[in-house]
């Protein structure tokens, strides 16, 4: 459901949906006290545009730079290196101290020495690298102390940008594994090339985004140059501000509750197969040496397959090439064989079982799509009942009941994918004993129903023609809404509750997360303030070009 308008409510929508029931039966006389207002919170995830790169890279800078006294360059090798995890920065600087945090980073600091002090204009050194003597002021030495002359200096740098390698560009000397300090490396190469000196400014100013696990460029098509970052966890699902709703993880379309792992797997299972199961069934049948689907194109009960064995059309059995009309050589369809039989047997329930999952999920996504279009019709229903002279006058609970429907929809689409792999052999096998595989299935399977009973009864409610009701009719339809409403809110909670407890908590594979559960739904990112006190460098100094 990639690309689909967003029904999530706003940020300006205060209300939230009281918990206080697991069936609707049992919240019969809520009132409007069954919304309650909740104060607005702040959105965790913020949009990173192209102005606002700067300031979010220098908010972590300064920290650093402040905690460590240290340099700009320094502070963003050492950045780089812990993929702008300040956190996890400070940890090792707790854990192992400060020369062990530089040593690993290539950060080489030297104390109470004027680092920018030139060599002495009357010496020549020689280069170790071209064997040519050079001036003072045509070397350049680097603060682990190794120098060399500028035009060799010049060709690393340009070499290494080339390659990609700009943002952490280590010293030429052997076995050093200092980095270079950006200040020189810029004035040098924009001496010779002023535009790959610019290209090295930008990727230095870009490794926010692409060595930072916290922040990643919305994946939309095409694209709309932003990048988000999240604030705590980064299985999550996230929506730009151009609308776009995602997991980021793995920037696929937001697929919980299934993990990336069985979305990818689901996602190439049903480009694969959807399309041609139901075709598949009813004119094929499996090869007995490779399975793959079988087409009969004559009339004869013998056929081939492309890997080159022979089988009886009518029992599936493997036979030689002797035949005639009438019968096949040395074969009798009458004759049981339990292993063929079995075999036989699993490619069928195996498709079967497939057939199963992938129907629910295309039925529930296919509802999705319809009642995303439903949205304007009731809404102009809603327009016609606001004009009448009811008692009624506010009908918003009608626009948080379908939000509530779009967002459960989507969830119960989800399950089934997850159900599938959940339960069966390609994931799990031998974590679950087939007891406790069923035991689970179960379980599952229960709240599933539940859910899926209560989402229908909504969508039902949602359609009918309330505008033309009376008053008490259309105060009836509006409680039973907002009960369903709370009813399939608090069993959303409980699947996630326990795919997270009961279902993939207790393994002991710690491959798949899934986004937890939001109330509100998807999240929309804020953006971040481009505005930025900070005493570096200039602003347009470090601006990526377009």
């Amino acid at each position: 459901m990639e690309g689909e308008e967003d029904y999530g409510f706003s940020e300006e929508e205060d209300y939230y949906y009281a918990d206080d029931g697991d069936s609707h039966d049992g919240l019969a006389d809520n009132d409007d006290s069954a919304l309650q207002w909740a104060p607005p919170k702040g959105s965790t995830t913020k949009v990173i545009t192209k102005e606002s790169l700067l300031a979010a890279q220098r908010e972590d800078l300064r920290r650093v730079m402040e905690l460590l006294s240290l340099k700009e360059h320094h502070a963003r090798t050492l950045l780089i290196h812990y993929r702008w995890d300040v956190e996890k920065l400070l940890a090792v600087l707790v854990e192992k101290g400060k020369s062990c945090l530089f040593t690993e980073a290539g950060v080489t600091v030297v104390e109470n020495v004027d680092d920018d002090a030139p060599l002495s204009s009357s010496s020549t050194i020689t280069c170790d690298i071209c064997i040519e003597d050079a001036s003072a002021d045509t070397a350049t030495r680097m603060e682990c102390g190794h120098c060399f002359c500028n035009n060799c200096w010049t060709e690393h740098f340009i070499i290494k940008i080339n390659e990609g390698q700009s943002r952490r560009i280590q010293c030429m000397a052997h076995r050093c594994s200092a980095i270079c300090d950006e200040a020189i490396v810029r004035n040098l190469v924009s001496r010779r090339h002023p535009n790959l000196a610019e290209k090295f400014d930008r990727f230095l100013l870009e490794s926010y985004i692409e060595d930072n696990k916290m922040v990643k460029w919305c994946p939309s098509i095409p694209h709309c140059g932003k990048a988000i970052r999240v604030e705590e966890d980064e299985f999550c699902e996230v929506e730009c501000s151009c609308g776009l709703q995602f997991c980021f993880s793995c920037l696929s379309e937001a697929h919980s509750p299934c993990s990336c792992l069985m979305w990818e797997r689901w996602s190439k299972k049903c480009h694969d197969e959807s399309e041609t199961v139901n075709w598949i069934t009813v004119h094929t049948k499996p090869c007995p040496k490779c399975y793959k689907p079988v087409e009969k194109n004559g009339g004869c009960n013998l056929v081939s397959c492309i890997c080159g064995q022979s089988f009886c059309w009518v029992c599936g059995g493997a036979t030689g090439r002797d035949h005639t009309w009438s019968r096949i050589a040395g074969h009798s369809c009458g004759r049981y064989k339990e292993d063929r039989e079995k075999q036989t047997e699993r490619a069928k329930r195996d498709l079967y079982r497939y057939m199963h999952y992938h129907n629910r999920f295309k039925a529930h996504t296919d509802s999705f799509k319809l009642e995303s279009k439903l949205k304007e019709s009731i809404l102009d229903k809603v327009s016609v009942a606001e004009e009448r002279e009811l008692r009624l006058k506010d009908f918003s609970w009608v626009t948080n009941g379908l939000n509530r429907l779009f967002r459960s929809r989507r969830v119960l689409s989800y399950s089934y994918p997850f159900a599938f792999y959940m339960f069966g052999e390609e994931f799990f096998k031998d974590e679950m004993t087939d007891e406790e595989r069923e035991i689970k299935k179960n379980l599952f399977e229960d709240q599933q129903q539940q859910l899926e009973s209560n989402v229908e009864k909504l969508s039902m409610s949602l359609e009918e023609p309330f505008q033309q009701f009376s008053q008490d009719k259309v105060m009836d339809i509006r409680m039973r809404v907002i009960n369903l409403s709370v009813t399939i809110d608090t069993l959303c909670q409980k699947m996630y509750e326990c795919i997270e407890s009961d279902l993939l908590g207790s393994l002991h594979l710690g491959t798949h997360h899934i986004a937890p559960y939001k109330s509100k739904g998807i999240e929309r990112a804020s953006e971040l303030s481009s505005c930025w006190n900070t005493k570096l460098g200039s602003t347009d100094e470090y601006l990526p070009s377009e």
